[in-house]
């Protein structure tokens, strides 16, 4: 079809009105005293003539051929051939994968009859995108669905790739509906349905599987792992995990934490039984107490069930970095609890030390003696704090025990108070030989008799470090340099302390009241390989009432240590820090490095390697930032244990190493929890209803497809040409040449 059409410049009235203006003055020929009629006539038409061709220009016409022509469109299948379609969920026994061949063949008449109109592409997806295999053009799901991921978000984002510049009639997307992906291919389904919308594509979704599977039944999961990633040797490491045990409501469980008290070698070292509970998830806690510092592998492991069918799941395993010099106190007290209160509030901001602090109350001494058995066991505690604890608190052979322990290497200190010493009663114990000082035999304070002051100081007493030779004792340095007695002289004094009646052969002094008789607080001894530490005080809370708590808290974390042994710390040379150190199969692990050989870092040199469980150690790539440095590791696929090791060095010092390890998730992303999500497909369909797309069941597809095929949505495209004749050579040419003919015409008659 075609049709002429003008298009005016300004308007049709505006032309009229040029046009019009032109033709008056057509009135004012040449003078007809100076030309013939014939002359005249000529100049005129010739005249006309221009004018003619400016008003065909003004009017730029125009030729109009419009023709209809089919454009090719496009069907889109995408089929999810991940292990979770493996499921065995659907109507007579059959799997989700199964089931979705079966449809394709009940559908397949209604594919090739849309085949004559459309384009029909065929994709697989799990992890990536692929063509459909297809037999005698006919598509065919052949074998087993064995993709390790569900990657709903990427696979539509790359058929839109695929489908681009395409009219595309409808996407048809057949799922379980479950996003199961790693990183980068976790991209939200819900931006590529919204991309889908964007470029007018319906998404049509149909949802294979139920919301809780067969597999999903009956299981036993570890689902959450919590846990310090670092701890100090001989403290208390708390390990939380949730256990999800769907399908064994009542049943008794056994969960396990597995520890590497060797390497390699994963030993049960606690255990836990409880009854399942299939609504909901279960909290377990264990608590376990390292022993020696390293790198170590941490698991929990649910007990697997005879009749569970997915077992990846029943385990989860980090690593912890276990540091040198953890601590573990045992503080006993007795009466005013005012000093233990504030002492264990002192030790509780040292990460390194562990406090167990028992309060045993003079007040219910009628269930004296206490039994403490396990608490003086060797190797439970380092130190043991006693204060204002009267001997008959503990049984003999618990004094005994602790002696025993002291000589073989342990940390005593004994607390000034009413019942500490020999007012205590303990000149009759097994720590009369271990204590620094003397005790008489008749020194004794009795419960409900007034203080005897044959056995105390009464106060004020103002405490001041004993000066010998170079200084004083390190344990009593709470200040810098020469500041440490300005700090000690600020202090509070002490409201009263216990009268020493002498020092034993080798006790040393170490801290005196200011008086002009300076009687001894702080008397420091040694029995067997255990260090020993007698104080006269038990009010150093009045220190941090009175505004002197970081003095405080240095005293007493210095007095820890010396005991221990541990005074002396030594930090690490070289580092490796992991944000975490538990990772999902093909996700970054990411690290920064360090090392402590010189005051400029930029000139430290460092190489790191990672061993993969299987194959050589690989180099990686280190970049600095300023004084940071990083690295990143990409290939971290396979499950399993990994190590990073550095080696840093500085000029022509010697390098020093670091090791830090990792584990890559060995649990079954597809199968650990197989459950359909069919709300998922529902929302992902319901971004695209505005243009037709919906969720439907499976029953319904062959009945879409014939709809479309009757109802085609329109593929014939309207093309429209315009020829125009205004602007061209020719018109140009036929303009220039009536107005030089004119011109001519008038110069050869002599009228110009």
């Amino acid at each position: 079809m075609s049709e002429i059409t003008f298009n005016p410049v300004g308007s049709f009235g505006l032309v009229a009105i040029v046009m019009l203006g032109l033709l008056g003055l057509l009135w004012f020929g040449p003078d007809r005293s100076r030309t013939t009629r014939r002359q005249r006539l000529l100049l005129t038409a010739l005249r006309g003539f221009v004018l003619l061709v400016l008003l065909f220009t003004l009017l730029r016409p125009a030729r109009l051929l419009t023709t209809q022509t089919k454009q090719s469109a496009t069907l889109v299948l995408l089929v999810d051939r991940s292990r979770s379609m493996q499921v065995v969920d659907a109507l007579g026994g059959r799997s989700r994968f199964d089931s979705v061949r079966s449809l394709l063949a009940e559908a397949q008449p209604q594919f090739d009859a849309l085949a004559e109109d459309l384009e029909i592409n065929l994709y697989t997806f799990d992890r990536t995108v692929e063509p459909m295999p297809r037999v005698e053009g006919r598509p065919r799901l052949k074998g087993s669905p064995q993709g390790e991921q569900t990657a709903i978000g990427a696979a539509l984002a790359e058929v839109i790739r695929r489908e681009s510049g395409k009219r595309v009639v409808g996407v048809f997307l057949l799922s379980d509906g479950a996003q199961r992906a790693y990183a980068p291919l976790d991209l939200p389904p819900q931006i590529a349905a919204t991309r889908l919308a964007d470029l007018g594509y319906p998404l049509y979704t149909v949802v294979f599987g139920q919301a809780r599977g067969q597999q999903q039944s009956r299981d036993v999961a570890i689902d959450e792992l919590l846990v310090n990633p670092t701890v100090f040797e001989k403290n208390q490491l708390e390990v939380i995990c949730a256990l999800r045990a769907p399908g064994y409501d009542g049943r008794e469980l056994t969960v396990q934490l597995l520890y590497e008290t060797k390497p390699g070698n994963l030993e049960v070292v606690r255990a836990a039984k409880l009854l399942a509970t299939a609504d909901r998830k279960q909290t377990v806690r264990f608590r376990y107490t390292p022993e020696s510092p390293g790198e170590h592998k941490l698991t929990v492991r649910a007990v697997t069930q005879p009749d569970e069918l997915v077992v990846t799941n029943n385990a989860q395993s980090t690593f912890i970095k276990v540091l040198a010099g953890g601590l573990n106190v045992l503080y006993l007290g007795s009466g005013l609890p005012l000093e233990q209160r504030y002492v264990a509030g002192a030790l509780a901001a040292s990460p390194d030390v562990e406090l167990d602090s028992r309060y045993l109350d003079a007040r219910g001494r009628d269930r004296w003696p206490v039994d403490l058995p396990a608490e003086i066991v060797p190797g439970q505690f380092d130190v043991y704090l006693i204060g204002n604890l009267d001997s008959k608190a503990l049984p003999p052979r618990h004094w005994q025990a602790l002696a025993d322990r002291v000589e073989q290497g342990a940390g005593l200190m004994m607390l000034g108070g009413a019942h500490s010493f020999g007012p205590g009663g303990f000149q009759t114990t097994g720590l009369a030989d271990v204590l620094p000082i003397r005790m008489g035999r008749l020194e004794r304070q009795n419960f409900g008799e007034p203080m005897s002051q044959d056995l105390h100081w009464p106060g004020p007493l103002r405490m001041q470090p004993v000066q010998r030779g170079a200084g004083i004792h390190p344990l009593l340095a709470i200040g810098p340099g020469e500041e440490n007695l300005t700090s000690w002289r600020k202090l509070p004094p002490l409201e009263g302390a216990n009268r020493f009646r002498g020092m034993k052969r080798g006790a040393v002094v170490l801290a005196q009241t200011a008086a002009q008789e300076p009687a001894p607080l702080l008397v420091a001894g040694s029995w067997g390989t255990g260090r020993v530490l007698a104080f006269a005080g038990d009010t150093t809370y009045r220190w941090v009432q009175e505004g002197h708590g970081e003095a405080h808290q240095r005293f007493w974390r210095q007095t820890i240590l010396w005991l221990a042994r541990k005074e002396e710390s030594r930090d690490e040379q070289a580092w490796i820090k992991l944000a975490k150190r538990r990772f999902r199969p093909g996700e970054p692990v990411r690290f920064q490095v360090g090392a402590n050989l010189h005051d400029a870092p930029d000139e430290m040199r460092f190489q790191a390697t990672v061993q993969a469980p299987e194959g050589a150690p690989q180099p990686v790539e280190l970049r600095r930032t300023g004084e940071q440095v990083s690295g990143t590791w990409l290939d971290a696929l396979d499950a399993g244990d990994y190590t990073i090791r550095l080696e840093a060095s500085h000029g022509a010092q010697p390098a020093v190493t670091a090791v830090a390890r990792f584990v890559v998730d060995a649990r079954d992303l597809e199968l650990d929890n197989p459950a359909a999500d069919p709300g998922l497909l529902a929302g992902l369909a319901t971004a695209t209803s505005d243009l037709g797309g919906r969720a439907i069941v499976a029953e319904e597809l062959p009945a879409l497809l014939r709809e479309i095929q009757e109802h085609p949505p329109k593929l014939e495209v309207e093309t429209q040409v315009k020829h125009t004749y205004w602007d061209n050579w020719s018109v140009l040419l036929l303009f220039i040449g009536l107005l030089s003919t004119e011109w001519y015409l008038r110069k050869r008659w002599h009228l110009v």
